[in-house]
């Protein structure tokens, strides 16, 4: 059975498509782009939103992604407004990047965090902020690579965020957070956690590995589903479908107690 959903990404966004190409054929990626209503960062127009939601609609995808992480750091209510105008135009249930890292960080038992980003430091400081106060995070360290727009962000390597892992890794961290939907990193997380000993969060695509680490965490999941459609508790409640695949900033998380030996990565959403 083929599965359609819907991405919504900014209009210079270039990572997010090619990441989706690498989907199995039943996982279907349907993609709408959004102009920015203001500057570099700033969230996308509601007409946009709205038009392309519809059109994601009209496709009869089952879910919809605002593949935009930043857009959510802007006013306290974004994620319930935008993901309303999302749902009423498409028909289906929708979710934010922001709220998925922030789901996935949580479904790992974790809280204390570092986030290492393409933002600048305004921007990763309104992440810090978004965290604690939509999911209970703590912020202990702060890296970003002052990128001042999508295209700068493009260009960056996993490089970048290997080195500012090394440079601010200490005990206190459980979880590494890598933020951005235009930030290339697919290839690199799980070397990533085998050399640092921790799971990263991050919206990139990654591949599941370990089912029996998964189930250990999220419990039973709906008949069918198969190791790569793997989601945190607090998003599988009383699920029967199940979503997955890359690039989907939905609750991607290295679900073991110690990543070097069984590693989930899986971002994924389960539909209830």
């Amino acid at each position: 059975m083929t599965r359609h959903f819907g991405v919504l990404i900014p209009s210079t966004n270039t990572t997010v498509e090619m990441e989706c190409r690498l989907l199995p054929a039943t996982y279907q990626a349907h993609v709408g782009r959004l102009k920015s209503s203001g500057g570099s960062f700033s969230p996308s127009r509601d007409e946009d939103i709205d038009y392309q939601s519809r059109l994601l609609g009209t496709a009869r995808v089952e879910m919809v992604i605002l593949a935009q992480t930043s857009a959510s750091l802007f006013a306290e209510d974004y994620d319930d407004v935008v993901t309303k105008r999302m749902s009423a135009g498409a028909g289906v249930v929708a979710i934010t990047s922001a709220q998925a890292v922030g789901r996935a960080v949580r479904a790992l038992g974790a809280r204390r965090v570092a986030i290492v980003s393409p933002y600048s430091e305004e921007v990763n400081q309104r992440a810090a902020r978004y965290f604690k106060a939509k999911h209970g995070l703590d912020t202990v360290a702060l890296e970003g690579f002052g990128a001042t727009d999508a295209y700068a962000i493009g260009k960056l390597g996993p490089q970048n965020a290997r080195d500012a892992f090394a440079r601010i890794d200490r005990p206190e961290i459980e979880v590494f957070v890598v933020p951005g939907g235009n930030f290339p990193t697919m290839s690199s997380v799980t070397s990533w956690e085998r050399e640092f000993g921790k799971p990263v969060v991050t919206t990139g695509f990654l591949n599941s590995r370990s089912q029996a680490a998964t189930e250990a965490i999220v419990g039973k999941l709906p008949p069918g589903t198969t190791k790569t459609s793997i989601s945190g508790r607090s998003i599988r409640a009383n699920a029967s479908r199940a979503f997955c695949g890359p690039s989907f900033p939905i609750a991607y998380a290295s679900v073991a107690p110690n990543p070097s030996r069984a590693i989930v990565s899986s971002p994924c959403f389960v539909l209830k």
